[in-house]
């Protein structure tokens, strides 16, 4: 059985690699950051380990260079940990003074600042790693090139193979990399496991902070109710209050989110700013997002067959997938995801924004001829709304669908990309 299947993130560590002393790989557990760092790495020290971090916390104190020493670049794995490692790597990256000296890689933020005496500055590269992508675990054929779309370069019509039920399996599935190399009935049991490792153990641990696993639960059964929706945390609080008790209050929820945060379980979508030339207020409300799409259905129980019995909700976890996928890949753009929403009601559900000021409109749709004639009007009249004068023109418009036979572009100009089309 093939082991490793390439990343992304592969390359991105070995650039940020080159020109600096240490790289943080952060993203939520079972991602793969080890399994991807241990590519590069040439030594390691596993503080995940129980008894190798029992050894590591005395050593620190009494000889922390003893952890440090081993052939570069080297891992450290689940370095938070050991917080104070930290600052004993970015004193000896400053004693050496050589790029790719160490790879740290951690399930949960950095501490809180006072654990850590500088924040790396300099010194500390940081990627974001999350579940596969289609194009990473293989489901996507990758005809269609997102970089190519931002050159100009119009892509011929490429055949679509996945079919709705083949998306409903990899929406409950994820792109976890463990359940993409065995069995499809077993490998929808990673998703499940997760869920229940986050609500009874992680969010516990992640900041020493004891929390009830039922609100736990509750909260992320609205998450996924709410799913790519812009909703507040007095919203969830109503959700959940029916099954909780009187005390449930806004604070509870945002100390819940926070952890669920720092954890990487969930990952919301920020508002995009533009400059537009009507004088509709531009939202600012946060679009609800997992890391991954499989938490979602997992936690409410949801098969693929569910899914198919019920558009709708499946159609906003497609969306999550999508935005899974996006982030994914804007990575490798050098850019980054947002949403747009306004007080018109005009709205858009992705835009992928690179540093260089470029950026591409996107909509999300199921399909259907329908779907994605509204998915286009909506993208037309963001583009015609945008003040060109003060900034670029869209470098592309994009409905991503879950299904359709092919990828192409309208008469319009818009393209029409199925996900298992779809690569950086």
């Amino acid at each position: 059985m093939e082991r490793y299947k390439k990343r992304i993130a592969d390359s991105i560590l070995q650039r940020k690699l080159q020109g600096k002393g240490a790289v943080l790989v952060e993203g939520p557990k079972w991602c793969g950051k080890t399994t991807t760092a241990k590519q590069q790495a040439k030594s390691a020290l596993d503080l995940g380990d129980t008894s190798v971090l029992k050894q590591s916390a005395q050593l620190i104190e009494i000889n922390p260079q003893s952890l440090l020493d081993g052939e570069t670049p080297r891992l450290i794995d689940e370095w938070q940990t050991l917080p104070s490692i930290w600052d004993s790597i970015r004193s000896e990256v400053d004693r050496r003074g050589v790029p790719a000296q160490f790879v740290l890689t951690g399930s949960s933020v950095l501490p809180d600042a006072d654990e850590t005496i500088h924040s790396g500055t300099g010194r500390f590269a940081h990627i974001r790693m999350r579940p596969m992508s289609l194009f990473e675990s293989g489901e996507s054929t990758g005809t269609v090139s997102l970089q190519d779309l931002f050159e100009g370069k119009e892509p011929t019509v490429q055949k679509n193979e996945l079919t709705l039920g083949d998306i409903a399996f990899l929406t409950c599935r994820g792109g976890w990399p463990w359940a993409t190399l065995i069995d499809k009935d077993v490998a929808l049991d990673q998703a499940f496991d997760y869920v229940d490792s986050v609500i009874h153990h992680d969010i516990m641990r992640v900041d020493g902070v004891k929390r009830n696993p039922q609100r736990a639960q509750l909260l992320l059964r609205s998450y996924a109710r709410n799913i790519s929706q812009q909703v507040s945390y007095s919203t969830f609080k109503k959700d959940m209050h029916a099954n909780d008790s009187d005390t449930l209050n806004e604070d509870t929820v945002a100390d819940y989110i926070k952890a669920l945060k720092k954890l990487f379980v969930v990952e919301d979508l920020p508002a995009w700013n533009p400059n537009i030339r009507s004088k509709a207020a531009i939202r600012t409300s946060d679009t609800r997002h997992f890391v991954d799409p499989s938490i979602g259905t997992a936690v409410l129980g949801l098969g693929p067959q569910d899914l198919m019995k019920d558009l709708r909700t499946f159609g906003l976890l497609f969306e999550d997938m999508v935005v899974r996928d996006l982030r994914v890949y804007a990575d490798a753009l050098n850019g980054e995801l947002f949403h747009y929403r306004d007080s018109s009601g005009l709205e858009c559900d992705t835009v992928l924004h690179r540093r260089d000021g470029s950026y591409g409109l996107l909509e999300v749709k199921l399909g259907g001829e329908q779907n994605i004639n509204e998915g286009a009007a909506n993208l037309t009249a963001l583009a015609q709304s945008i003040d060109t004068n003060r900034m670029p023109a869209p470098s592309f418009l994009a409905v991503v669908i879950a299904v359709g036979q092919y990828a192409y572009q309208r008469p319009d100009g818009i393209y029409v990309i199925p996900v298992g089309c779809l690569r950086p």
